[in-house]
């Protein structure tokens, strides 16, 4: 042994489509938080620098969406609160698992990201729409929104068992 350790988070946060609504992330973090989660990932359409901030607590990856306007600027909060902004798509790697984090409003690089066969779990917005599905090995989920959605949703991803939680703020 090298006398390197691994660290493994077996547990992930998954949200998408703030568009800047604060207290309802605010209310996600408070569930990411009451259940020991510590990595948050976001699928897009992040919409201010509030929510930036709101995540900043955690361990965070961004992508961009397609209402995320002024990049410069959520790209500059990103790096300032010590997060990760993956630019339009996201290739990481937690506890073993290869995961593509999207927005999904490029339908075409999308489809080709579900159906490649390259990752674990595909994490994706734009939709706000709630669903999990299989392409292959591929665990595929949109955790829902927390704008212009009914209810509110995030999601839980255990990298283990590739299994989802749902759960409505």
């Amino acid at each position: 042994m090298d006398g390197c350790l691994e660290y493994h988070i077996m547990r992930i946060g998954l949200l998408s489509d703030t568009h800047g609504h604060v207290a309802h992330t605010l209310q996600a973090v408070d569930i990411f938080l009451d259940r020991g989660i510590q990595t948050v990932l976001h699928a897009g359409d992040i919409g201010s620098t509030q929510i930036v901030e709101a995540l900043a607590g955690l361990t965070a990856h961004f992508v961009f969406g397609n209402c995320d306007y002024d990049r410069d600027l959520l790209r500059f909060a990103i790096r300032e609160f010590g997060l990760t902004c993956h630019e339009e798509f996201g290739d990481i790697s937690l506890s073993n698992r290869r995961i593509a984090l999207i927005h999904s409003h490029d339908t075409s690089r999308f489809l080709q990201t579900c159906q490649c066969g390259d990752f674990d779990l595909v994490c994706y917005g734009h939709t706000h729409r709630a669903e999990m599905h299989h392409s292959g090995p591929t665990t595929i989920v949109n955790p829902g929104a927390l704008y212009r959605a009914h209810p509110h949703r995030v999601a839980i991803a255990d990298l283990e068992t590739l299994q989802i939680e749902f759960i409505d703020l």
